[in-house]
């Protein structure tokens, strides 16, 4: 079992940074891959970004070259950096780890506001 706990949500204007983090618990943290996905009011939730175990990478192109997902394997943390945020940013954001086609678990996720 793995728990998810998310921080660093908040207010921002548009062109300023955030950085979200996400404390997992649980064993075997370098063997799952860990995403960050996004909700907007009346949308669907949408994957941000993922990253393996062995710091592979992958982004939706709404914030390639805008936000940078990253782990410490060692202290069981994942991160996004977020620049150059945009209204259309604003969002939960989930905190996601996946294992296999069974392990599959979610943080409580952080609210993220962008004012124009």
């Amino acid at each position: 079992q793995v728990q998810l706990v998310e921080s660093g949500g908040g207010l921002v204007q548009a062109g300023g940074s955030l950085r979200l983090s996400c404390a997992a618990s649980g064993s075997f943290f370098s063997l799952y891959v860990m995403a960050w996905y996004r909700q907007a009011p009346g949308k669907q939730r949408e994957p941000v970004a993922d990253i393996t175990g062995g710091g592979s990478t992958n982004y939706a192109d709404s914030v390639k070259g805008r936000f940078t997902i990253s782990r410490d394997n060692a202290k069981k943390m994942v991160y996004l950096q977020m620049t150059s945020l945009k209204p259309e940013d604003t969002a939960v954001y989930y905190c996601n780890s996946r294992r296999g086609a069974v392990e599959d678990y979610w943080g409580q996720g952080t609210q993220v506001t962008v004012s124009s």
